[in-house]
């Protein structure tokens, strides 16, 4: 296989404190994507099933899945500030999932643990990406699914436009997530050859990548 340049190497890093909050409060106006992504999986995902969370954040995908059945949710976030977050927001929702501190290069967590594992626009994010792969694959039983939703590193200007447009933001939100895209978001995610040739570096038995106009979707059997 061909060898392909990647992003440069970054330190693992979490939203803390305002920006953790403006982040949560930023999010929320996307609600119906995360109600949506919870029944698109839940419907293809046996009640009982044990599901993590990678890098949850303020927690709306797991609370969103918990209200639609019984499964065992776990959520794990490198900050500090979303663990607590995402943990009011369950009670607060009448919910359980289990939120937990740690990286997603060294997970906490016991091998052959989860059925279903989602990793949803914080990939571009992690410190050592194949390492964190190789994590998910290590954490999920055999058989067990992942799914990475993340933005793609060769979004055009245009398309990276009409995606937050499309987002329901409002106008201030708009402008700073624009800015955020351009000037660090984009700059940090991964093109299809990339993930093909970190994934080639894993256990996983079977791998499936779709690509859209802004991201891509990378689903995983193990």
């Amino acid at each position: 296989m061909t060898t392909i340049a990647m992003p440069k190497p970054r330190r693992d890093s979490g939203m803390e404190g305002i920006v953790a909050k403006w982040y949560a409060s930023n999010t929320a106006e996307m609600m119906k994507e995360y109600v949506d992504l919870a029944r698109r999986i839940a419907g293809d995902l046996p009640q009982g099933s044990s599901v993590l969370e990678v890098a949850p954040g303020p927690g709306y995908f797991s609370i969103e899945l918990a209200k639609l059945g019984q499964y065992s949710i776990t959520g794990l976030d490198i900050s500090r500030t979303f663990v607590k977050m995402a943990a009011k927001k369950a009670a607060e929702a009448g919910v359980k999932a289990d939120f937990k501190q740690g990286t997603a290069s060294k997970m906490p967590l016991m091998t052959n643990s989860f059925d279903f594992l989602l990793c949803r626009a914080a990939f571009k994010n992690f410190a050592q990406p194949v390492v964190a792969l190789q994590e998910m694959c290590r954490v999920l039983k055999p058989g067990g699914r992942g799914l990475i939703i993340d933005l793609k590193g060769n979004a055009s200007k245009e398309e990276l436009g009409r995606a937050v447009d499309g987002m329901g933001l409002s106008t201030f939100n708009r402008i700073l997530t624009r800015l955020a895209f351009k000037t660090m978001l984009l700059k940090r995610a991964y093109t299809r050859q990339q993930f093909e040739q970190m994934l080639s570096q894993t256990e996983f038995a079977k791998v499936e990548i779709a690509e859209n106009d802004l991201g891509l979707e990378i689903a995983m059997k193990k």
